[in-house]
């Protein structure tokens, strides 16, 4: 299994439009081969002093494959090209950690 972070920064104030979007895509990612979790996150508010705060305009994708391959053929997906035009004009900028258990 391999783990995913995506942090996608979004355009000021276009976060909730961005999601809208992403909510539609989740069931087709949900159904894909290796899929075991691909879901948004966002900013928690609590008074945690060593918290980093994402802020506003962030989102981060939380997803678990059951491997690389998995991971590389969602990436390839029709529905993913699709999403990437409908989101464009709100993102700004996207990091991607791929990670393994250690």
């Amino acid at each position: 299994m391999i783990h995913v972070l995506a942090t996608i920064e979004v355009q000021p104030g276009q976060r909730d439009a961005f999601l809208r979007e992403f909510h539609a895509l989740m069931p087709m990612v949900h159904a894909e081969h290796g899929c075991i979790e691909y879901a948004p996150a966002v900013d928690c508010h609590t008074n945690i002093p060593v918290q980093a705060r994402l802020g506003d305009d962030a989102v981060v994708i939380i997803e678990k494959w059951s491997d690389v391959a998995a991971l590389e053929a969602h990436l390839k997906a029709p529905h993913m090209a699709d999403y990437r035009v409908k989101v464009k004009p709100f993102v700004k900028g996207v990091t991607l950690h791929v990670l393994q258990p250690a």
